[in-house]
């Protein structure tokens, strides 16, 4: 009986361990190998370190620049998640984005990354500002600030979307925006900052 049990065990272990697809079958690639910050390159303002397995950026007050990070590749149509926590300040994850030589370093859209309402919202730096924002009530409900949390944008020709925790906060449809650049995290510049952004995989699709 002793040997049946883990028999048993021993089987229902390897039927849950099939039912996890790695990240390769899926089509998602990472753009963080958890050591270094190979694959990116970063712009004046704060700084960038790996710690834990995590990206982590920090930059102080008296720092008038928005510190980025910088993918060397650039993509059009995605699907991009990862996981980030806030402890300072108000960061973002832009796409499409172009490097310009101002104080912000980029131009292009950004979802927002910080502890307030806005998480999740839409804003196209260089460009319009704010394109989409959650609903009222919709973050509370979904978020706890401080904690780690999952983003998920998806890029589609025109059409864009972004999910906290799974949940849509934000979309654009037939937008005429930009259509392709680079990934980037922010340190805003003129605050205390201090986040971390982990587990960044990429899935380019087809439009």
């Amino acid at each position: 009986m002793l040997e049946k049990n883990r028999f048993g065990l021993a089987l229902a272990i390897w039927l849950a361990g099939s039912a996890v697809v790695p990240a390769a079958e899926t089509g998602f690639t990472s753009l963080f190998n958890g050591r270094d910050l190979t694959g990116w390159h970063a712009l004046p303002g704060g700084s960038w370190n790996v710690q834990d397995d995590s990206i982590v950026g920090r930059s102080p007050l008296s720092e008038p620049r928005h510190g980025l990070l910088v993918s060397n590749a650039r993509y059009g149509d995605f699907t991009l998640r990862a996981k980030f926590k806030v402890g300072e300040g108000n960061s973002g994850l832009y796409f499409r984005a172009e490097e310009v030589a101002d104080h912000v370093g980029v131009n292009g859209f950004q979802a927002e990354v910080d502890n307030s309402p806005s998480v999740g919202g839409l804003y196209e730096t260089g460009g319009r500002g704010w394109v989409a924002t959650p609903k009222a009530g919709l973050i509370e409900s979904i978020y706890t600030p401080g904690e780690w949390a999952t983003i998920e944008i998806r890029a589609s020709g025109p059409n864009v979307s972004v999910l906290i925790n799974g949940h849509e906060t934000s979309r654009l449809e037939n937008d005429p925006g930009r259509r392709a650049g680079a990934i980037a995290l922010q340190l805003h510049g003129g605050m205390e900052m201090d986040v971390a952004f982990k587990e960044i995989e990429i899935r380019v699709d087809t439009p």
